[in-house]
């Protein structure tokens, strides 16, 4: 095989693009158009300005590259690939293997690969988060660059710098197009992020063909409004031209930068260049025959990796990382020791040693207090021993109380980066993801919002699960207890579609003690998300020298109060549960042998063992009813087919909160009707 003279720059890019088309083309399925357009701008980033140690690639200040054009992974595999970066495993630990090996590039997107069809994060080293729905790694680039100037301000002294990397991200078309991507640059813009980068890949093809099909706006206007600085490089192949730009983003202040990049998807392709064709399937062996020919590549080569493009992405990592990588061990050594061990805890997401120190108690009390407002109060509580607890919501904390209220919280802004409330704006879709990158840089963010506009968030929800980050989502306003603002703000089928969500734990609490100990279950996870999901109206706070300690609510489910050998059992949720605790009272006087379940979470209530599960809710009481100011879906597995729900089956209304009780059968007197109903139709069996 013979290559043709050419410089080391063109061999090591020429060896991403080939890499990318070849995988694809063994895997039968892929994306070669972009990696082959963009492996200039990678190449360039990562050899001239991405401060990145191969060998150290957890290193905490190491500047984040996120490829949110996830369908291009061919072209961040192989970067990781030419790069030599060092597997680190589960337990944080380097295997002496690489992240990423020829072999690992063969197996893309096949099976048990470290090389899936779209990064994803803890799946394989280098990958700084999962992207592929567009948009989600441009916001989750936003949290990071927060994220690491909060870092600064929380451990950096004059002299002694422990923070201070930039974000890189790769954004294409579809980024540009989709929303969450303008909410997050918007957020960006007011904080003056100038710690982020946005290379915009403009090579004008979608999957539908030319982008003029529906994208016609200034890009680039759109951002300056915006409040970013932006940059214009017409041809991805000038390395010139692109090092300038990023010269330029590194000595920018006061402003986040996007560059935009004109490229050619498919560079090279004779027949499927600058077009669709070239975006979503393999080339076909011809025509990677002739695009290997135009690069003066061997035709007949399949994943050549010549000797002299083997080692020039890792020296040059290596040469720029390495004294700033012992600079920064020899800060850390000289970090006051209470900052150490912090940064420490939360590398390894652990909590301080007195995280749940002087947590408040809640007296019995009728009249009750709402689990939002006893939410707020325990999330100070936990705030005020956790530093690194941060968040905020989407314009509604007077509403989700969600402020943390006590000296030293601060606002975290362009004028100070070291608050810990968060303002996202009305910009739901962009915090949840914005939250997911904090989450994946150190710190433990909770997001807040009403429920119903869960809605706006179900993707970033969903890639935290996916990725086992355990960030908090705070949702308020969870049932017809919103009463007059009407079905568009009173969520209905929403719990089912959390709960249906793989790695993620629903908790919904039924009074302030549950409220605390679910804030407990929350922030104690280290590889899943939760959603608190919590009331609007008062909730009456349980006597538990009557009923059970709210400890149980930590199993998912526990047996309030009730007869050893019950006739029938009341399971209530959240708001409901005080309303299954009158009906157990009323049908207890009389004379009915009942038992009351509390189930704020079903996810905990499954990973119990068999036997208490058992015991909570036993084989043998098939007299059941299920309370829940929300659809029915999913009650079957605890009440069986023929078990009562008193559930919503519809959207709600607009009124009073009693009348909607009244109206939709959430009165004791229903639920007790439904009970004897239950209790007469399994003696008749």
């Amino acid at each position: 095989m013979t290559l043709a003279a050419t410089t080391v720059d063109t061999l090591c890019i020429n060896t991403l693009r080939t890499l990318a088309m070849d995988a694809v083309q063994k895997a039968n399925s892929g994306h070669p158009g972009t990696p082959m357009g963009l492996a200039p701008v990678g190449y360039t980033l990562w050899s001239r300005f991405l401060r990145y140690h191969p060998e150290h690639p957890d290193w905490p200040n190491r500047d984040r590259f996120v490829l949110s054009v996830g369908h291009a992974s061919m072209l961040l595999y192989s970067l990781l690939h030419l790069a030599g970066v060092v597997e680190i495993d589960a337990q944080g630990q380097r295997t002496g293997q690489p992240a990423i090996s020829l072999d690992d590039i063969k197996q893309f997107r096949q099976a048990e690969s470290k090389t899936p069809g779209h990064p994803e994060y803890r799946m394989t080293t280098g990958v700084e988060t999962t992207t592929g729905p567009l948009g989600q790694g441009c916001a989750n680039s936003v949290g990071m660059a927060m994220a690491e100037r909060w870092l600064a301000e929380r451990f950096n002294r004059d002299g002694q710098v422990l923070f201070d990397y930039n974000v890189y991200t790769l954004c294409g078309d579809g980024d540009m197009m989709e929303g969450i991507s303008s909410e997050a640059a918007s957020m960006a813009g007011h904080l003056k992020l100038d710690n982020l980068c946005w290379i915009y890949d403009n090579n004008t093809i979608s999957i539908e063909g030319h982008t003029e099909l529906a994208f016609s706006e200034d890009v680039i206007k759109r951002f300056q409004a915006y409040g970013w600085h932006t940059l214009h490089v017409t041809d991805a192949n000038d390395l010139q031209a692109l090092s300038t730009a990023l010269e330029t983003f590194q000595a920018n202040i006061g402003a986040p930068t996007l560059i935009v990049v004109d490229s050619v998807i498919g560079y090279g392709s004779p027949h499927k260049h600058n077009t669709a064709a070239a975006h979503g399937e393999p080339l076909g062996d011809e025509e990677i025959r002739l695009t290997k020919a135009a690069y003066g590549w061997p035709q007949d080569s399949s994943f050549l990796v010549p000797d002299e493009a083997r080692t020039v992405l890792r020296d040059a990592l290596h040469a720029r990382a390495e004294p700033l990588y012992q600079q920064w061990n020899q800060t850390l050594a000289n970090l006051e020791p209470h900052l150490a061990d912090e940064l420490r805890r939360m590398r390894a997401g652990e909590m301080p040693e007195q995280w749940q120190a002087d947590l408040p108690s809640f007296a019995a009390d009728a009249k009750g207090v709402a689990s939002r407002a006893a939410g707020g109060e325990v999330l100070n509580a936990f705030a005020q021993q956790i530093p690194w607890l941060i968040g905020g919501s989407a314009d509604l904390s007077p509403s989700t109380k969600t402020n943390l209220t006590f000296d030293g919280a601060g606002r975290f802004s362009a004028d100070d980066y070291s608050g810990r409330n968060l303002h996202f704006g009305i910009r739901e879709h962009a915090m949840g993801a914005i939250a997911n990158g904090m989450a994946l840089s150190y710190l433990r963010p909770y997001t807040s919002t009403f429920l119903v506009f869960s809605d706006y968030m179900k993707p970033p929800i969903r890639l935290a699960a996916i990725m086992e980050l355990p960030v908090v989502f705070v949702f308020t306003h969870d049932s017809i207890g919103v009463g007059e603002d009407g079905p568009t703000h009173q969520p209905i089928e929403h719990l089912t579609q959390l709960r249906a969500t793989p790695g993620l734990l629903t908790l919904r609490p039924g009074d302030a003690n549950e409220t605390l100990e679910l804030w407990k279950v929350a922030l104690a996870q280290t590889h899943r998300p939760s959603c608190v999901v919590l009331s609007r109206q008062p909730l009456p706070t349980l006597d538990r020298t009557k009923y059970a300690a709210p400890a149980g609510a930590a199993k998912g489910a526990y047996v309030l109060a009730g007869a050893d050998k019950p006739e029938v059992i009341l399971i209530g949720t959240g708001s409901e549960v005080s309303l299954a605790v009158a009906a157990y009272e009323q049908l207890t006087n009389e004379g009915v042998a009942a038992q009351v379940v509390s189930m704020p979470s079903w996810e905990l209530f499954e990973e119990q063992d068999q036997a208490y599960r058992d015991s909570v809710l036993p084989p043998a009481v098939k007299a059941r009813v299920v309370v829940e100011q929300a659809g029915p879906l999913g009650w079957d597995r605890y009440v069986g087919q023929t078990g009562a729900k008193v559930v919503m089956n519809s959207f709600g209304a607009s009124a009073p909160l009693a009348k909607l009780q009244e109206k939709f059968g959430f009165t004791v007197e229903h639920v007790v009707k439904q009970a004897k109903v239950q209790i007469q139709h399994n003696s008749t069996e």
